[in-house]
């Protein structure tokens, strides 16, 4: 409120002071002369002022004048001026808005336009670190090869965009087949940016495609010293290509090669169940069967495999049932209500011949876990308890259209695999095998099949059909499914 009284003061003040001013100018009567070229102009106080003020007005417009014609003499020659900055501000506004319509355009799948668009701005920013990327991605999006290749060949000529343009070659040559080329592509690329997760997973790709273990282990290693990859992870995944690596090497004969690399596979993930049977094979080759034990052991209490009984029946193959048996009671002692411990435990008594304490095993497993093994072994049972033939061919018609069980399973693409192998047969990806039962299956039975001459030399051991009888079975095989076996219920 003061501060506005005080400002109305100081006006007031300001212009009764002009006014007198004026006033006291006009009483003069003195005159100023002013002699110009011989000639006097005689002039009052005012009219002094108005013509000093007329006179600077001019010469301000004159030096503006000059200032201008030497600025358009000036852009003329090519010299940076006022009225080059205008220009190059006009066509940075124009060239950036048509950039933003030829990204507008890239979003909205328009590919062509984004093409022109990016070509006009190119035309008022000459930036083609920015216009190029556009180009590029358009020419991509219409299918335009050509151009999308010249363009990122363009790209990689500047240090700026260079990892930008690689990493387009990339995904142009693998789209074209060309994983050679990629790969070399990819090695460069990772060069620039080791850090980038993108072009890390691309190499790995295609170095397991490639079967470059060793330099599979090598992106593998980056990706954990970039912070792209867990730990826990990193070593499930050396642990595959080191076994890879281990299965190449023992086929090309280098023994000591892949002992050392299944050892090292076995330290890094125990649980990897492969790599356990690799490693306990390698440690009995070399006269250690006591450390295969253990190593079998170990991956057992991981997770139940029939693999790993396997391996661990092959440390003695020469045993009898009975001592085989004895052996493997350590081993059914951990985790005993698993279902393949059950499985394992029932698939001994048989060959023991004690097919009681079979069936005590199984339990309910014909009726929870309905697979293609558990109803197999119902069959043995059932020939080795002396049971009827229709009912042994009753569990065998069950066991014909039953699941498979676990198998090998690509969990990306569903693929059944007859055996592990580090990357998927069908989708070639990398580490995606895992012990699981497929929805359906058609892959024929494996995990029981060391036990069909077992009932087949029961079979033949009781009766001896002839090709008519053994036709039947077929026929018979669709109403022998519907019936329950009676032994399995005393």
């Amino acid at each position: 409120m003061l501060w506005s009284l005080l400002k109305i003061v100081i006006f007031v003040v300001i212009v009764a002071a002009l006014s007198l001013g004026a006033g006291y100018l006009l009483e003069l009567r003195e005159v100023v002369l002013v002699r110009v070229a011989g000639r006097e102009f005689a002039l009052t106080p005012i009219a002094t002022i108005v013509v000093t003020l007329a006179l600077l007005l001019l010469v301000w417009l004159i030096l503006r004048l000059a200032g201008l014609v030497v600025a358009t003499l000036r852009f003329l020659n090519g010299d940076e001026t006022a009225i080059s900055r205008y220009m190059n501000r006009r066509s940075e506004r124009r060239g950036y808005e048509a950039l933003g319509e030829g990204m507008l355009a890239l979003a909205a799948g328009e590919g062509r336009l984004a093409i022109r668009k990016a070509q006009r701005a190119e035309g008022y920013l000459h930036r083609p670190e920015l216009t190029n990327l556009v180009i590029a991605q358009g020419a991509e999006m219409v299918g335009d090869t050509k151009l999308a290749t010249e363009t990122m060949k363009a790209l990689v000529q500047d240090d700026r965009t260079r990892f930008v343009g690689i990493r387009g070659l990339v995904r142009q040559k693998l789209e074209a087949g060309d994983t050679d080329t990629a790969l070399k592509l990819a090695e460069k690329a990772l060069a620039i940016r080791p850090a980038n997760a993108e072009m890390q997973d691309t190499l790995l790709g295609l170095q397991t495609r490639d079967e470059d273990w060793k330099g599979a282990r090598a992106t593998l290693t980056a990706k954990l010293k970039s912070g792209s990859l867990p730990r826990d992870v990193h070593r499930r995944r050396d642990a595959v290509l080191a076994l890879a690596h281990a299965r190449d090497a023992l086929a090309d004969g280098k023994i000591e090669t892949a002992r050392a690399e299944a050892y090292e596979a076995n330290r890094l993930s125990p649980d990897l169940v492969p790599a356990a049977v690799m490693a306990a094979r390698m440690a009995v080759e070399e006269g250690k069967p006591k450390g295969a034990g253990k190593i079998l052991r170990k991956a057992w209490d991981a997770a139940p495999h029939p693999d790993i009984a396997a391996a661990f029946a092959a440390i003695e193959p020469n045993e009898t049932p009975k001592a085989r048996l004895a052996r493997f009671r350590p081993l059914l002692a951990r985790h005993p209500n698993d279902p393949e411990t059950r499985l394992l435990h029932a698939e001994l008594l048989i060959a023991a011949d004690d097919f009681a304490r079979a069936r005590t095993a199984l339990g309910d497993l014909h009726e929870t876990r309905a697979d293609a093994r558990t109803l197999t072994l119902m069959a043995a049972i059932e020939r080795g308890e002396g049971g009827e033939d229709r009912h042994v061919r009753a569990w065998l018609a069950k066991a014909v259209t039953a699941s498979r069980g676990p198998q090998w399973m690509c969990t990306a693409c569903g693929h059944v695999h007859a055996d592990w192998q580090p990357i998927c047969e069908n989708c070639e990806r990398f580490d995606t095998l895992a012990w699981e039962e497929p929805k359906q299956s058609a892959a024929a039975l494996s995990s029981a099949a060391h036990m069909l001459p077992l009932i087949v030399g029961a079979l033949e051991d009781r009766s001896a059909p002839d090709d008519a009888e053994d036709a039947e079975i077929v026929e018979d095989g669709e109403d022998a499914a519907e019936t329950e076996p009676q032994a399995a219920q005393n």
